[in-house]
């Protein structure tokens, strides 16, 4: 006998052993992180980290039978209802869809579609949207809504009917004559960025915990047993599938379905298509890719179903997935990773910033090494440590921000952060004034080159002087080598001294001079901005502009009657009276002055109003007063020639829709701001009734 058989053997049963401890671990931290994330409202890991687990434990049952058990992550959905709450058990399961991650993922699905379709051509698929928020099964019966519950287990739910009548998007009854018996509408409950934005807001001046995420706000709200909190909270809702039908003939295909869930009154997400084959599958999901951050809510992919109804059921399912369905998953945007250091950023107002050094990882596509912790309060609330494992999401051009903190990873050496004492860029003292959050550094733009290069950026943005050609790296050579202190020292730069900076050519050098020259000509609302004065932004400095007409009178301007200005507080008033407290910022506007920089002067606004009052006598039409908010792109106006247009005939246009708002003028792809114009009953218009209504006043 061979005398290593028993060696041989007793290796391959310890693999075997391996393999079971491997299996039996992957379940417990999936329903462990399943129970956080669906149960508790708590995620302890990114869904990108879930979703490697999920692979690993389903792809070593699928090598390995015998592992696989009937408790198993792998054969059920979701996680267990809360038992404050009645159970709902589904007429039809909720199951999950299974995923995709690349192209070639895409090309598999749609080559085992056809496959299981014997189809010789392209299939047809719809395709729509794969919302992060909370799946919904709603019951109508005979029209009438009777009963919402939550997905749960996907066999089991939770009875949340008292909490849905309180989202207002959602029909009481059908809109329609000859309704069925029976209709479960399945669809998500979500909430906007903007309302999650502002619910936050809310939570810190109550003292209470923020929200992590919008699914975790729309879900926290859902679940709510007192129902008068959930009405207060502003959820969404888009239908977007089926269970029982009695009493009516099913649609033949999904987007059908969809359609006529859209007439008779259910929400229903426009961003969805009907394509052919795996090239269509692939160009719509780059499509939404290109225009996700610009969507007023938080998707992670989108969802592609074989669109004839009869295909589906051909088809068929596996035991947690519908074979004619799957979810491609854009890159991960949250994603685990280490805290190597904390240090501080010093930005153009001196505001000082810790930022959190990160082992290097991709998120969203993009390698990660720092993240904001935005200010020392922040630090200490999440209780983020040097030495940490800490959760990093980043959405599209935004910084990356720390979410939370792995408790159960921390070290026992993990350090605690501390805010230094002086700037590290000028030496400064660092102070933080009282009932502010921001410490800031004390040098001001002479003493501070970081605050330098941050008040020269902002002066030659496209919104201030708009300067072309003058960016980032150009401003840090023009700082770094001492051409440059102040904004008035770009008006005085040369050919030469140009030329001689890394990677600027005479053509491009002088393509900068041009654009000094040009920005010369300017509005006095852009130059109040450009000056970079704390709490000071385009609207504000409209305002201003507006109100005193010349910067003589700006300049001398008093706290009383900067208080008359509209929109302008005490806090805004003293920023302003301590910019200008300072003698060199008074010299800078004189030196600007003095090297050519103009801008159309007029009467201040308490004898201009008196005229345009007078004139508007008679002129019931006149939009002197009237406020404006734009929202989508027009056809052929952009939103500054818009703005000038309404401004110039007496209006005024701010960013955000209140019951104040006298008009919304709405473009393509218009998003929060028309569904609210909508709500409050605020006339809307487009280019063309904007334009009709100018050409009434002139």
């Amino acid at each position: 006998m061979h005398p290593d058989f028993f060696s041989t053997s007793d290796a391959s049963q310890q693999k075997k052993d391996d393999l079971a401890e491997r299996a039996e671990w992957l379940r417990g931290e999936l329903n462990r992180h399943a129970h956080a994330y669906y149960v508790l409202d708590n995620p302890t890991i990114p869904d990108a980290e879930y979703d490697k687990l999920f692979l690993e434990l389903s792809t070593l049952e699928q090598q390995h039978p015998e592992l696989c058990t009937p408790d198993s992550p792998t054969q059920r959905v979701g996680g267990a209802p809360l038992p404050q709450f009645e159970p709902v058990r589904h007429s039809i399961p909720m199951l999950s869809l299974g995923n995709g991650f690349d192209d070639e993922d895409i090309v598999s699905f749609d080559r085992r579609v056809r496959e299981g379709l014997q189809a010789p051509g392209e299939v047809e698929y719809a395709t729509e949207l794969k919302f992060d928020g909370l799946a919904i099964n709603l019951r109508y019966e005979n029209g009438v809504l009777v009963q919402a519950a939550t997905r749960g287990d996907g066999t089991t739910g939770e009875n949340v009917t008292a909490n849905i009548r309180t989202v207002r998007a959602i029909p009481l009854r059908l809109h329609m004559d000859n309704p069925p018996a029976v209709l479960d509408v399945r669809g998500e409950v979500l909430m906007f960025k903007a309302d999650f934005a502002r619910l936050n807001a809310r939570q810190r001046a109550a003292g209470q915990k923020e929200f992590a995420n919008p699914r975790n706000a729309a879900a926290g709200s859902l679940r709510q047993l007192d129902s008068r909190i959930t009405a207060q909270r502003s959820l969404r809702f888009y239908a977007y599938g089926i269970g029982l039908l009695e009493g009516a003939d099913m649609p033949d295909t999904h987007s059908g379905l969809l359609d006529w869930f859209a007439a008779i009154g259910l929400p229903v997400c426009q961003e969805r298509a009907v394509v052919s084959g795996a090239s269509g599958l692939l160009a719509f999901f780059r499509e939404v890719g290109i225009k996700r951050d610009a969507l007023p809510y938080e998707i992670d992919g989108v969802v592609y179903k074989v669109n004839r109804r009869a295909e589906q059921q051909r088809l068929g399912f596996v035991s947690r997935a519908p074979r004619f369905a799957l979810a491609h998953k854009f890159p991960a945007q949250e994603a685990m990773t280490l805290v190597q250091d904390i240090g501080v950023q010093v930005g153009r107002t001196g505001a000082i910033t810790p930022v959190a050094r990160l082992a290097p990882v991709s998120v969203g596509g993009v390698t990660v090494t720092n993240a904001t912790l935005h200010n020392e309060d922040e630090v200490r609330r999440k209780d983020v440590r040097i030495g940490d494992t800490v959760i990093v999401r980043r959405a599209g051009d935004v910084i990356p921000e720390v979410v939370s903190v792995v408790p159960e990873a921390r070290p026992e050496n993990a350090r605690e952060f501390s805010m230094p004492t002086n700037c590290p860029v000028c030496g400064s003292p660092i102070v933080r004034p009282q009932d502010e959050a921001v410490a800031r550094c004390a040098g001001g733009w002479i003493k501070c080159a970081a605050q330098r290069k941050g008040g020269l950026l902002h002066f030659v943005s496209r919104r201030a002087m708009d300067i072309e050609g003058l960016g980032e790296q150009l401003i840090d050579q023009l700082v770094d080598k001492q051409i440059i202190t102040t904004a008035a020292d770009l008006y005085r730069l040369g050919l030469t001294s140009l030329v001689e900076l890394d990677r600027m050519a005479e053509k491009s050098a002088k393509n900068v001079l041009n654009a000094l020259e040009k920005s010369k000509s300017t509005t006095l609302a852009r130059f109040i901005y450009a000056l970079g004065i704390r709490h000071v932004g385009e609207s504000t400095a409209k305002e201003l502009a507006r109100h005193f007409g010349k910067i003589d009178a700006f300049l001398a301007a008093t706290e009383e009657q900067l208080l008359e200005v509209a929109d302008i507080g005490p806090v805004v008033a003293k920023s302003i009276l301590q910019f200008f407290s300072d003698p060199l910022n008074v010299e800078l506007v004189e030196q600007l002055r003095a090297a050519g920089v103009h801008w159309p002067e007029h009467e201040p606004v308490a004898r201009q109003d008196a005229k345009q009052a007078e004139a508007a006598a008679g002129q019931p039409g006149s939009i002197t007063g009237k406020t404006f908010v734009l929202t989508g792109t027009l056809p052929n106006l952009t939103r500054d020639e818009a703005s000038a247009m309404i401004e110039q005939a007496g209006g005024k246009v701010t960013g955000s829709v209140s019951k104040k708002t006298s008009y919304v003028v709405a473009g393509e792809e218009a998003g929060s701001k028309l569904a609210k114009a909508e709500e409050l009953g605020i006339p809307v218009l487009d280019e063309d009734g904007l334009l009709h209504l100018l050409k009434g006043m002139a």
